[in-house]
């Protein structure tokens, strides 16, 4: 209790030299920025964006990259069910739709349901994501799949 009387005056000191200052008025010269420092914030501004842009962009195409094979992998599923009950391989995209909850899932890469690849002979198929623009230069992962 001693400790905080002894500071009493010292903070009513400090709080009339802080209030005091802004208590004054401004010069008109004192209410804007300098050229320069504009300048320097937007020299930081930019080497932040130097550095951040591309690794987002990079992580954005990642990304989208992985739901894309996510989603073929979720499609070649449907294919081998459909293949084993039938004992033949469907390469009509369409007809998934119902063993995948009502719709085909959307390849980000593309941007359309349509965005994936079913090739088949009598006893094997393949599934993959077509390449899109979305995405950059890529090569999507391709399922392989055996009656």
């Amino acid at each position: 209790m001693i400790f905080i009387k002894s500071l009493q005056p010292f903070n009513q000191a400090l709080h009339s030299i802080l209030m005091d200052r802004w208590r004054k008025p401004r010069s008109p010269q004192m209410n804007a920025f300098t050229l320069i420092e504009l300048l320097v914030v937007l020299l930081i501004l930019g080497i932040l964006m130097y550095f951040a842009l591309p690794a987002y962009i990079t992580s954005v195409y990642s990304g989208r990259m992985g739901a894309a094979n996510a989603n073929a992998r979720e499609l070649a599923t449907a294919v081998q069910s459909k293949g084993i009950l039938n004992w033949s391989y469907d390469t009509t995209l369409a007809d998934y739709a119902t063993d995948m909850g009502g719709t085909l899932p959307l390849n980000p890469c593309t941007g359309t349901t349509t965005g994936y690849a079913i090739t088949s002979t009598s006893t094997t198929a393949t599934v993959a994501a077509t390449v899109g623009s979305n995405c950059g230069t890529w090569t999507p992962l391709k399922f392989i799949l055996t009656l």
